[in-house]
This record gives C-alpha cells, sequence and structure tokens, in this order.
C-alpha cells in the first residue's frame, strides 16, 4: 500500500513540493533531476544557468541534496518546528562546484517511543509535516511510526468481547502513552477520551502518507503480548502473566503479559495486523519490544527463544513478508540478566535478517561488541543523545562520530544503518544532525563541520560564533546522555542534590563560561539558531552560578549565619528569575509553547483542562518514582514552578535558624508534594517575562553574575 501512495507523484516533482513547504522563494532557484537507480542512495548538486540542479536517485536523496545546499551554500539550519520559518540570504547563491555524494548505509532511523510522549503527544498536522520535512531533508529513510494505534487496539479488544469504557480506562493519558506502548504501565491518567482516539487516525493517515512519498518505510507497531486484565476473565485458560512493577508504580497501573505460545497470542496478532493495515497500510516493518525495562516470566534460554519464535511465527502468519525491528535498549539496560545466552537464544529463534536491532545507546555502550554483532541479525547503530526529553547540554557528539566510524569498518556487513533514538527534541539539533550526516561520505573533518554549524547559526562568517562552537563540540558536548539540568530545576535537598540532579559535571565549568563570553562577542544575534545557543549556554552558566550559591547557603546553615543566608538565598532566586527570563527569548523555551500545544487539542473547556494536566505532570510530577525526571528549563516553568520551591526552601532553613530548630527534609518534601501536585492539577495561565534582544540580556547576566563565575 505504501507503494501506491509513493507513485501519486514522480520524485522530482514531490522533492519541489518538500521545497515550496519550506519556501516559495527557494523552490524558485532550485529545480530537480531523476538520476538511474542503483545500490545506495545518492545525490548531486551542480549549477544550470542562475538555477541549481539537485539530482537524486529518488526524492528522499534530493531532500538530502537539497539540505546540503542550504547548509553549506545558504548558511540555514532548517528547524524541526513548524513555527519557525526558514532563513535564507537575500540572495540565493549558487553552488561552489559540482558534487556527488553517496549513502553508506541502506538504512537511516530516528525516533524512540518516548519521543511520542515528551514531544509529540499534542502535535497536529502542521507540526508533523515540517518534522516529516525534517527528516527527509536529513536522509530518514526509516521512522518510528505509533501515531493512532490506540484506535487499532480499541477495536481489536472491542472484537475479543471488551467494552469500550474498559478499555479506554485501561489506556493511560495521552502524554504516558509511549510507556502503555512499552508495557510499563496501564491506566496511569486516564482514561483515555474518546476524542483523542477520534483525531488521531486522520493524523496517523497523513504522517505515513507523507513519509511513503519520501521514500521512508514507517515502522509500524505490532502485538508484542501486553494485554488488559480484563482478558484473564473473559478467557480464563489463557496463559496470562503480571510483569513486573516498573518504577514503583502502584497495583493498579502494573501490566499484564500473554505468553506467545497461546493460541490467543496469534489470534490477536492477526486482528491487530488486518486492522491496522487496512487503516494505514504496511511496509512490512514492526516494531515489537516485548520486555523493555520488564523481566520476561522466565530468563531461561529455551522459553526465551520460544517466545521470541512464536512472536515471528505470529507475525508472519498475518504477513508473511514481515520483519520484526526490536528496540536494543533492554540488552543495554538489563545487559547482567540478558548474558550472551540468552540474548542469543532469543536472537537465534528468528531467521537472519528478519530481527533487525536498534543498537540504542552506542555512544555509551556498542552492544554489537558484547554480543557478537547480535548474532547474525542486521543492526542499526544509534545515538540517543537525550533522556527525559532534558533541556541541557549534553552528549558525546564528536566522541560518538569517532565510534560510528571506526563501526562502520569494523562491523561492515552487519551494521546497515544509522539512527538516532533521542527522548526529546526539545534541544539542540548540532548533535542529531552531526550523527545522520554520517550516514553519508561528505569527506567533512569535524573542525570543518564545527565552523560550517557556527557559520549558519549565524548566517555568516562569524569568527566568535566559530571559536565558541568548537569548544562547545570539543570540551562541553563530551558525556553521554543522562537525566540532568541545572539544579535549581529539581527538589532542594540540603547539603546535596536530588536524586535525578547528579553531583558530576563532566566538563570543565571554566570551558563551558569561556565558551559562552565568546559567543557574546557577536555584534548582534538574528538568527533562530544562534538564539537556542544563547539560551542554552546561558542557562548552563547560571546552573553552575546557582550550584555555588547553593553549596554557600547549605553552609551557612551549618553555621547558623543568618546574614549569609538570607544573602545566598536571594542570590539563589535571582539567579532562578533570570534563567526565567532568559528561556523566555524563544517561544520552544517555555511551559506556555507546551501548554498551548496540549490547550489547543482539545474542543471542549474538559478536554484543554485535561490534556494541559497531562502536559503539566509529565513535566513535573511524572508518577512513580519519576519526579523530575523530565525537567525542562523552560520560562514558566522556572519562574513560578521551580522557583516557588526553592522559595519555600530557603523561607523554610531561614525560619528553622531563627527559631533554632533542624531542618527536617522528610517534612518539608511532604509539603513540597503537596504544593507539586496541585501545581501539576492547576490550570491558571503562567506569567511568561517580556524580552527584548537576548544578546543584550546574556551580557547582563555576564556582568551581574562575573564574581561567581569559574
Amino acid at each position: 500500500m505504501g507503494l501506491v501512495v509513493a507513485m501519486a507523484a514522480t520524485q522530482t516533482e514531490v522533492a519541489m513540493a518538500l521545497t515550496q513547504r519550506l519556501s516559495p522563494r527557494l523552490a524558485q532557484k532550485v529545480t530537480y533531476e531523476q538520476l538511474p537507480a542503483v545500490t545506495c542512495d545518492y545525490f548531486t548538486l551542480r549549477n544550470a544557468g542562475d538555477k541549481v540542479v539537485i539530482g537524486g536517485n529518488n526524492a528522499n536523496a534530493m531532500a538530502v541534496g537539497l539540505n546540503h545546499y542550504l547548509k553549506n551554500c545558504c548558511l540555514t539550519t532548517v528547524s524541526w518546528y513548524a513555527d519557525v520559518p526558514v532563513e535564507l540570504p537575500s540572495v540565493l547563491p549558487p553552488v561552489d562546484s559540482a558534487v556527488t555524494v553517496r549513502a553508506r548505509v541502506p538504512q537511516r532511523f530516528f525516533l524512540n517511543y518516548c519521543t511520542f510522549g515528551y514531544t509529540m503527544v499534542f502535535w497536529q498536522w502542521r507540526h508533523w509535516e515540517r518534522f516529516i520535512d525534517w527528516m527527509a531533508l536529513n536522509g530518514i529513510n526509516l521512522p518510528l511510526a505509533i501515531t493512532g494505534q490506540e484506535v487499532v487496539w480499541m477495536r481489536v479488544w472491542k472484537k475479543l468481547g471488551m467494552k469500550e469504557d474498559e478499555i479506554r480506562a485501561y489506556f493511560t493519558g495521552p502524554a504516558y502513552l509511549p510507556w502503555h506502548r512499552m508495557a510499563n504501565i496501564d491506566a496511569w491518567c486516564g482514561p483515555l477520551p474518546k476524542h483523542w482516539l477520534d483525531t488521531q487516525v486522520d493524523l496517523q493517515k497523513q504522517i505515513v502518507a507523507r513519509e511513503r512519498e519520501l521514500n521512508m518505510r514507517p515502522v509500524l507497531p505490532a502485538f508484542a503480548g501486553h494485554v488488559p486484565i480484563r482478558l484473564k476473565t473473559l478467557y480464563p485458560k489463557a496463559d496470562i502473566r503480571p510483569l513486573e512493577v516498573w518504577d514503583e508504580f502502584e497495583k493498579p497501573y502494573n501490566t499484564y503479559f500473554l505468553d506467545s505460545e497461546d493460541p490467543l497470542y496469534t489470534r490477536i496478532q492477526k486482528l491487530y495486523l488486518q486492522e491496522q493495515t487496512r487503516l494505514f497500510g504496511t511496509d512490512h516493518i514492526y516494531g515489537i519490544d516485548p520486555f523493555n525495562e520488564m523481566s520476561p516470566p522466565s530468563f531461561e534460554p529455551d522459553y526465551l527463544a520460544r517466545v521470541s519464535r512464536h512472536i515471528y511465527e505470529s507475525l508472519r502468519s498475518a504477513d508473511p513478508q514481515a520483519e520484526w525491528l526490536q528496540m536494543g535498549w533492554f540488552l543495554y539496560y538489563q545487559r547482567k540478566d540478558w548474558t550472551p545466552e540468552r540474548a542469543q537464544a532469543m536472537l537465534d529463534a528468528v531467521p537472519p535478517g528478519k530481527m533487525p536491532i536498534l543498537d540504542y545507546y552506542c555512544e555509551r555502550l556498542e552492544v554489537w561488541r558484547l554480543r557478537d554483532k547480535f548474532y547474525g541479525q542486521p543492526f542499526i547503530w544509534c545515538y540517543l543523545g537525550n533522556f527525559g526529553g532534558s533541556t541541557a547540554m549534553q552528549g558525546n557528539a564528536l566522541e560518538a562520530g569517532e565510534r560510528l566510524e571506526k563501526a562502520l569498518v569494523e562491523a561492515r556487513g552487519s551494521l546497515q544503518g544509522v539512527g538516532s533514538t533521542l527522548e526529546g527534541l526539545d534541544v539542540q539539533q548540532f548533535p542529531y544532525e552531526y550523527i545522520l550526516d554520517k550516514a553519508w561520505d561528505l569527506g567533512m573533518t569535524d573542525s570543518v563541520y564545527v565552523a560550517r554549524l557556527a557559520q549558519r547559526h549565524v548566517g555568516h562568517e562569524s569568527m566568535p560564533a566559530r571559536v565558541a562552537w568548537w569548544a562547545l563540540a570539543r570540551d562541553v558536548f563530551v558525556h553521554t546522555a543522562y537525566t540532568r539540568g541545572p539544579q535549581f530545576n529539581f527538589v532542594p535537598v540540603m547539603g546535596k542534590r536530588s536524586k535525578w540532579s547528579r553531583d558530576e559535571i563532566y566538563y570543565r565549568p571554566d570551558r563551558m563560561v569561556q565558551a559562552w563570553l565568546t559567543l557574546l562577542q557577536q555584534p548582534s544575534v538574528t538568527r533562530d539558531a544562534m538564539t537556542i545557543d544563547m539560551i542554552a549556554a546561558g542557562r548552563e552558566v547560571l546552573g553552575l552560578a546557582f550550584a555555588k550559591a547553593k553549596v554557600a547557603f547549605d553552609e551557612a546553615y551549618q553555621r547558623r549565619d543568618l546574614t549569609a543566608l538570607r544573602e545566598q538565598g536571594r542570590l539563589m532566586l535571582d539567579i532562578i528569575s533570570d534563567a526565567d527570563t532568559l528561556a523566555a527569548h524563544h517561544p520552544y523555551c517555555t511551559m506556555t509553547k507546551w501548554i498551548e500545544l496540549a490547550r489547543n487539542y482539545g474542543n471542549t473547556p474538559e478536554l484543554k483542562n485535561y490534556y494541559e494536566m497531562n502536559a503539566r505532570r509529565l513535566v513535573t510530577t511524572w508518577g512513580g518514582d519519576l519526579d523530575d525526571y523530565a525537567n525542562r528549563s523552560w520560562a514558566g516553568l522556572i519562574g513560578e514552578y521551580y522557583h516557588h520551591r526553592w522559595q519555600m526552601y530557603v523561607d523554610e532553613v531561614i525560619a528553622c535558624v531563627q527559631q533554632g530548630k533542624e531542618f527536617d527534609q522528610k517534612d518539608f518534601d511532604q509539603r513540597l508534594m503537596q504544593y507539586e501536585l496541585a501545581w501539576a492539577e492547576s490550570t491558571q495561565p503562567l506569567t511568561i517575562p517580556r524580552v527584548t534582544d537576548v544578546l543584550a540580556f546574556s551580557r547582563h547576566l555576564a556582568t551581574k553574575y562575573a564574581t561567581l563565575l569559574p
């Protein structure tokens, strides 16, 4: 079915339509030509009169060629956000010389289950349309496409005897659906509204149609074994077992697994794939992840082999051309349990080539090296780069690039793709675009790549931007991703940091500060990408200043020094307020944008409030033991939620000293939790600071906090 959609227009027409969406003026400058099909994707660039001619073997390769022209000739970065226009020079230049660039791998993967919660949950078609164009520009041809699956499940569970209200209560709220889909939790923040189900079908149809048009194979979901506990009543002989508790969620939210050997399993798989194919078509590749962060009912190799074999056989019974794309996160995250013998048992049970593996977190650990290249199954080398949608500057991009270069040589034959499995998009695009560019034979050194990155973030040659970005790439983006952010994003804890706020700073703070101060030497900031740079770097530096003030505050408490406590407390709260104002300089660095997306998805006051509750909870209290896991340095969230928590802490500590009492962390945490839960349920509008010039404000901060900077 996907091929029929792709044939609706010629490849050059598809590429031109993408160009027109980005900029009508750009569409007048470029033209496209269809090149012969060969064994790998490739594109060409050349001049013909006043036109830039972009050739490619398909529309996806042509889009990569267009992006090559935009980045290297027009000095512009296309944002993955629909609200950000493509910023072009007043005169569109010719190409410097004719080029031919070939893909080094046939498959380029993108997305993560979590991204559909941490970023995309309330997207409508206009948001998806730009994002799919961005994926094409960056060569993605294997995107995860899991929108709308609850509509399919609704129909399947009804056919098996469940009522609609039971099914909607089994689903989580929309922001938590990724973790329901991965069999981690049921019912949390549900029931799922009928409105949500009604709007997702048409959206998914638009998503997969556009992806196929751009030569992508959408990876649709299939049945992995996760079932409602209600089926145990309806089918008492079915082998349904509870899975372990995930992240301390209580029993009503626990999940259940139907053994793949049970006859009901194959029946459910067929029902699901038939209904999904009728609605959304198929490209015969399915994401199935039965034990993500969950232990299987048994770790016996024979059992794991049987589960794997029967899952694959159930797929084949519904789709003889089926491939099973397996997320390899469990082989990293639970690697002590998934010993070589157990991993091989699961992977060997599927015919070679029919179970491609996403090696999920290669910038930290390349599992293919530990598990014998996945025992004959092909794999895609993935860069994760982000957990929880954290907005901190992190991810060892250049080191990851070196690892990938070695893997392309040492795993040749098994390594069939490059991809990224980031959890959230509210970060800088640089690390992900850098890794995806590695899928093409650009022949560009890191120093040249980063210099051109700086140029396009500014829009012209800028020595301060080049120096600053080389320092950031070399000295700041040096450690693998983990959940972090400035300390003011996290629950206040006396004498130390909270659970998710790590003590370690994996870069030299003085290098971070120097890079930021170098960015401030520019005469002006006009580009969207550089505005984000200024905010991201400034938040990082303010986080360093806050950590220093927090240590001084806690030490003053130990001395019972009221004067110092008041001084350091005011300083901490000032830093938080200034971070709030800094973030307000870009809409996608604000909590109001996130809430606006949620509320705009609803069509009644009740639904708008419900969707807002989902949005607020996910980035604050989350659920289980994940409080602050998805923290964000966003205006509004910083200035209201985080600021209030730290105001409570400062006031409480000072009051304790005044009254001669010891600070009681447990009592404080209980009162703090009451505030957090009330805030997450609130629909009171947030106040965002009024802003003018991000560069001028950043220079003001550099002067104001000069004595606190390393």
